[in-house]
């Protein structure tokens, strides 16, 4: 399969897609994108609460995939929040949209021979099978990794003060709080965080991403 192929994207609303919009091909595949390049692309999907260390654990993990030489490019929550989604809120459909449009991107990413690492809370299980879903249909790797933290440890930590005004009943719809987080049932990659160093989580990822990109 090249990257030309339009993508089956059976969870997209066709309704508000006009029917003038075709999919254009282009003159690069993902054979030759590989061979001039040297890059195979893949998304790597942390999900875990707030706090849990997934922003940390994805800054370091780029950092460690650029010194290898891996294009690796890193799509974090809060920032994408400051653009691509500044329009969307934390209700049940703004987080689905969230997601989705984040797993557009990421597979984007992925098919321009870029490792996506992502670090979104993604709290529904239904989400983000919707983007491993569109990474199958687009025959490129999605790893799913769970930043596996107590919540009581990740309410020790709250660098942005969140659990703490969400349990003073100041933030609404807090994930783990007042709103469910749906844990992994088969994540590619389970990192212990409370138990293990960052550089140790980064270790295991690397591992994870290394086997995909050498199938």
């Amino acid at each position: 399969m090249t990257l030309n192929t339009p993508p089956n994207q059976p969870d997209r609303p066709a309704s508000n897609r006009p029917d003038n919009v075709v999919w254009h091909e282009g003159a690069v595949s993902r054979e030759l994108r590989r061979a001039k390049l040297g890059a195979t692309g893949c998304t790597l999907w942390m999900t875990g609460l707030s706090g849990s260390g997934k922003s940390t654990i994805a800054s370091a993990l780029e950092a460690a995939l650029i010194e290898r030489g891996v294009f690796a490019y890193r799509l974090d929550g809060d920032n994408v929040r400051h653009g691509l989604n500044a329009n969307l809120g934390f209700g049940a459909d703004d987080r689905a949209e969230n997601i989705r449009r984040v797993g557009e991107v990421a597979k984007l990413f992925a098919d321009a021979g870029v490792v996506a690492v992502t670090s979104f809370i993604s709290p529904y299980r239904a989400d983000r099978a919707r983007v491993r879903k569109l990474h199958a249909a687009a025959g490129l790797p999605f790893l799913e990794v769970f930043v596996d933290t107590p919540i009581e440890v990740c309410e020790s930590r709250d660098p942005k003060g969140l659990y703490k005004k969400a349990r003073a009943g100041e933030i609404k719809g807090f994930t783990g709080i007042d709103d469910p987080y749906e844990a992994p049932e088969s994540p590619e990659v389970t990192l212990p965080t409370a138990d293990e160093s960052v550089a140790q989580s980064v270790e295991r990822c690397l591992a994870a991403i290394e086997g995909v990109r050498a199938s």
